[in-house]
């Protein structure tokens, strides 16, 4: 207790009012189950039956008694006057949805983690703490792991799919992102401002001033080439992850523009929403972002907008304030999924030929039961890059621009505690343990310094962004031009 304080009260009240209140209170189920979202019904075969003229189906029992041996498929034509009833998303029927659980549990964590980290930021703005740990970074932490392991677990899901097809985009696209992430490896700071090398520097410095400290007298291995090539690989992983999120992105933001076009002030932030990775990308972009506000031409002269700090702080709050905004749109891009069923019913009256009762019934529960996927797609890359930018102020030494933006210093080593004068034998191994966590952690923050931070998660941060304009422009010709093909 006496190494977090009121910073633990809090992270343990938290868990366990998440536990508690999740089966009764939750802002996952709430927004999948509030009543604005509306589902269609799969007709049942009565209904099918009379919609193209036919007799009510027998049951099997009767057509075992008149000698029909073999059940014959119940097809009905495709151009019949077919209209699917709806109903609104309730908890009940979202239960059952596959995934719907690690939906539940992931949004609600990244509430829950949101809502610590506010707690430490107005906690140390009041307190200042020197010598207490961050728990809600560590919140933040487990906010961006539990985003790749969700990402992952829908990636998985693709690969074990029959067709296949699924499969081939994912590893086309990760070999795609392996390149790219090269490629802007490569680039000049002067161009993407991410600090990266500076903050290579920086540690490989530490690692071996610390290692002399040590007695350790030989070069340190990991170098920048290494650090790089492990970078490239996750890169390549999260852009593969993040794939089918952009093209579903895509495809739910045609139809959603589609759905409000008698809503031109939807349309528009419809718009802002989809254009918002490409913001975040064009702010890390030097000459089109910091060196047009902070030496921006007027005539013959340039003046000075902002600060440097002051544009650190409103990168920051833009990237928050566009993912308020993509999770405001989050309706209406699941109701555009939703409304696939009914797209799906017009495109077959329009075609010739007969089709089979089941496949119309599989067709439309499948769009629903897939309901869940779609939105950990959509959520998913909102609240990884929202958590990263917190992980980019927090770690990074960074200001909200409430207060002056401390400069990134090394923090040196943590000294052990002082200890009692005879301390007993229970307490002696508390202390020890006490010791040692508080000399694991100052070396680390003494090789791991906020430089390096910045330009890891600055880096990440701009990634996640590139993967979803990348995908999702390519979802948007591929659904404009060769899907309509």
């Amino acid at each position: 207790m006496a190494v977090m304080g009121v910073q633990l009260v809090v992270s343990l009240l938290t868990a366990s009012i998440m536990q508690k209140m999740s089966p009764h209170c939750s802002f996952a189920r709430w927004l999948l189950c509030n009543g604005s979202l509306y589902r269609y019904k799969h007709p049942s075969e009565e209904e099918l039956c009379a919609l193209a003229g036919k007799q009510k189906p027998k049951a099997k029992r009767d057509r075992r008694l008149n000698g029909v041996a073999e059940d014959k498929p119940l097809s009905v034509p495709k151009d019949i006057n077919l209209h699917l009833e709806t109903t609104p998303v309730t908890t009940v029927d979202a239960l059952v949805l596959r995934y719907f659980l690690e939906y539940q549990w992931f949004v609600d964590f990244a509430v829950y983690s949101t809502l610590v980290y506010l707690f430490t930021e107005g906690y140390y703005c009041l307190v200042d703490p020197q010598k207490e740990m961050n728990v809600g970074i560590l919140w933040c932490l487990l906010a961006v792991i539990f985003s790749f392991k969700i990402f992952f677990m829908v990636m998985h899901h693709y690969f074990r799919s029959e067709e296949g097809g699924e499969r081939s985009v994912c590893l086309t696209f990760a070999f795609f992102f392996l390149l790219v992430a090269m490629l802007a490896l490569v680039v000049r700071e002067d161009y993407l401002e991410f600090g990266l090398d500076s903050g290579l520097a920086n540690v490989s410095d530490n690692l071996e001033i610390f290692l002399k400290q040590r007695g350790w007298e030989w070069t340190v291995p990991i170098t920048k080439l290494t650090f790089k090539l492990g970078l490239v690989a996750l890169c390549s992983f999260i852009g593969a992850c993040l794939t089918f999120p952009g093209l579903r992105l895509a495809q739910t933001h045609l139809d959603a523009l589609k759905m409000a076009a008698d809503k031109p002030m939807t349309q528009i932030l419809l718009h802002a929403s989809f254009l918002a990775p490409l913001v975040v990308v064009l702010m890390w972009i030097k000459p089109i972002s910091r060196d047009l506000l902070l030496h921006a031409p007027m005539g013959k002269q340039t003046v000075q907008i902002m600060s440097h700090s002051a544009y650190n702080s409103t990168r920051l709050w833009t990237i928050v304030a566009l993912c308020l905004l993509r999770l405001a749109m989050t309706r209406h891009h699941l109701q555009a999924y939703l409304q696939l069923a009914e797209r799906w019913v017009e495109q077959m009256k329009r075609e010739a030929g007969r089709i089979t009762v089941l496949e119309i019934q599989r067709k439309v529960a499948r769009i629903y039961c897939y309901v869940t996927v779609v939105s950990l797609q959509y959520l998913g890359p909102i609240i990884l890059t929202l958590h990263c930018t917190l992980l980019l102020k927090s770690l990074g030494d960074y200001s909200w621009g409430l207060f002056p933006e401390p400069p990134p210093v090394s923090p040196a080593v943590g000294a052990a505690p002082a200890r009692p004068a005879a301390p007993s034998a229970a307490d002696e191994g508390g202390e020890d343990m006490q010791v040692t966590v508080a000399q694991i952690t100052g070396a680390l923050g003494a090789i791991l310094t906020p430089l390096f931070y910045r330009g890891l998660f600055a880096f990440l941060t701009w990634w996640v962004a590139v993967c979803q304009v990348i995908t999702s422009l390519f979802g948007l010709y591929f659904h404009q031009y060769l899907a309509a093909s």
